[in-house]
Parts: C-alpha cells; structure tokens; sequence
C-alpha cells in the first residue's frame, strides 16, 4: 500500500474533516481513506438514476415547486 501525504490543509478544512470523521464513527485517517476511495471509484452510469432516488423522494415531500415558470412571467413584463 502506498502512502500520501497532504501538505497545507487549512485548519478549519482539518477541524471539517474531524467532524465529518466523528460523525462516521471513523478515525481522521479512516475518513480521508474512505473518501479518497470512493474519489477514486469509476461511476458506473447506470446506477446514477438508483443513487438519485432519494434525493428525488426527499425534494418531492418537501413540496418543492417549480419556479420556472415564475421567472418566465417576470421576464415577459
């Protein structure tokens, strides 16, 4: 296994990247491994509409509405 290190890091991206690790159960090293990891993952195309569901679901119960057509009105006074 190689090894990496990261120089300059500003401290309130240290102090993010703690919390972000605390909140994972994780040590810092285990998280910066694990987004490293999935930085490096290929994206396979054909999950993406899978992994958008939620976040489909999510903005629909929200009741979120279009503000297209808003702007369309303005833009025609």
């Amino acid at each position: 296994m190689a090894t990496v290190t990261v120089r300059h890091l500003e401290d309130a991206v240290v102090e993010a990247l703690k919390e972000r690790a605390r909140a994972n159960n994780r040590s810092l090293e285990g998280e910066l491994r694990q987004i490293l990891t999935d930085a490096a993952r290929p994206q396979d195309v054909a999950e993406l509409p899978a992994r958008a569901e939620p976040v489909a679901a999510m903005s629909s119960a929200a009741g979120q509405t279009d503000s297209v057509a808003p702007l369309h009105r303005e833009r025609r006074r």
